[in-house]
Order: structure tokens, then C-alpha cells, then sequence
């Protein structure tokens, strides 16, 4: 299997997950089965579109409908499967298949622009985190819910710092792409996984203090 084709399949698990993980995250709002799947596409696309909005190229999914439809399928088996889904270690599986999904997406856009050449080597890492966490964001605002970026949750860490060293590698050792996207994928779903599991947060000296009313 080619890297390109590694690609294909990888977003394709990702669709699935974030699609899942989308549905089941606003199941206590009794969302019914036309919002779910209109949020569950979202979610799963959604960074992805933002980011091929930013470089200007067509967006994947209208080059492959297939991505849709995944997103779709997951979707509506999420909702009616979610009694069984949100079962405490079901939904704990859950949360490290998103951290999965998380981590290839922000690879595969690396990839991307890094073949498109723009802005090197800053706007890869940048959009690979948008790619990463941007559908979670729609998803939360359209639902009312707090955003990842506005709690202190380690998810787009770990994403930035398994961007970061994709890029060097890709910089020092082109010819060991696929071995690096890899690895630094396991850096980024490791390090979301031991977060998940020791409930890890963000380091108290990279948040800001609140400032009490006088």
C-alpha cells in the first residue's frame, strides 16, 4: 500500500470517527435523527472543507462523494445504536477513536499543502490543526456547547506539537515519509490517549488567570 492510498483509508476511519463521536456528544440535547446527521456531517467534514477554503482548492468531498456518504451512514447508526454507544466503556473507547481521527486528519493536511507548497513551513502546522479540531468547533457552536479552545482539555496540544515534527521530518528525511507520518500520528493519538486516560490538562503556566469582579 502507497502512501496515497494509506491516506485514502485513514481519512476515511477519521469521517467515521468524528461523525460517531459528533452524534454521541450531543445526545443528552435529544437531538433528533435529521440533526444528527446534519451535525455529524459537519463535524466530519468540517475542518477539512475550512481548510480547503483557506488554500483554495476544491473541496474533497465534492471530488468524492464518498466521503459523505461515510459520514452520513456513521452518522444515522450512531443514533440509533446510542443507548448502546454512550455505555461508559463503549463511550470511553470512543473518545481515543476521535483522538484517531484527530491525528490522521492533521496529517493528511500536512501532506496536502506541503504538495501544494504554501507558506512552508508555517501554514502546514496551522492547517493541520484546523483540519484537526475545526469540525469539532462548528459542531460545538451550532450546539451551544462550550469549545474545545475554551477549556483547558489537552486536544489541540498534542496536535500541534505531532504537526511540528512532521514538518521537520519532512524538511531533514523526505525520503522516510511515510515511516514519519506514522510516527508523529502516534505522537499525536498517544499523547491524546494518556490525557483521556489520567484525565491530563493543559500545564497551569500556559493558562491565563481569571481577574476576580471588584
Amino acid at each position: 500500500m502507497d502512501l496515497a492510498q494509506f491516506s485514502y483509508w485513514i481519512g476515511m476511519a477519521g469521517i467515521t470517527a468524528f461523525s460517531v463521536t459528533a452524534v454521541l456528544a450531543l445526545a443528552t440535547k435529544g437531538i433528533d435523527l435529521f440533526s444528527a446527521a446534519v451535525l455529524g456531517i459537519i463535524t466530519a467534514v468540517g475542518g477539512g472543507t475550512l481548510r480547503d477554503l483557506i488554500l483554495d482548492v476544491p473541496i474533497f468531498w465534492l471530488i468524492d462523494v464518498t466521503y459523505i456518504w461515510v459520514a452520513l451512514i456513521a452518522s444515522l447508526i450512531s443514533f440509533w445504536a446510542e443507548p448502546l454507544l454512550t455505555r461508559k466503556e463503549i463511550h470511553s473507547l470512543l473518545l481515543y477513536v476521535d483522538g484517531f481521527g484527530a491525528a490522521m486528519f492533521s496529517i493528511l493536511t500536512i501532506n496536502k499543502v506541503w504538495a501544494l507548497g504554501y507558506g512552508l513551513p508555517l501554514v502546514p502546522i496551522l492547517l493541520g490543526i484546523v483540519t484537526a479540531i475545526g469540525g469539532g468547533l462548528l459542531r460545538d457552536v451550532l450546539a451551544g456547547r462550550p469549545t474545545l479552545l475554551m477549556t483547558h482539555e489537552l486536544y489541540a496540544t498534542p496536535v500541534l506539537l505531532g504537526c511540528s515534527l512532521y514538518v521537520a521530518m519532512i524538511y531533514w528525511i523526505p525520503e522516510y515519509r511515510l515511516i514519519s507520518a506514522i510516527t508523529c500520528g502516534a505522537l499525536i493519538f498517544g499523547t491524546r490517549a494518556a490525557a483521556i486516560h489520567w484525565h491530563l490538562t493543559v500545564p497551569p503556566w500556559l493558562v491565563t488567570k481569571t481577574r476576580s469582579n471588584r
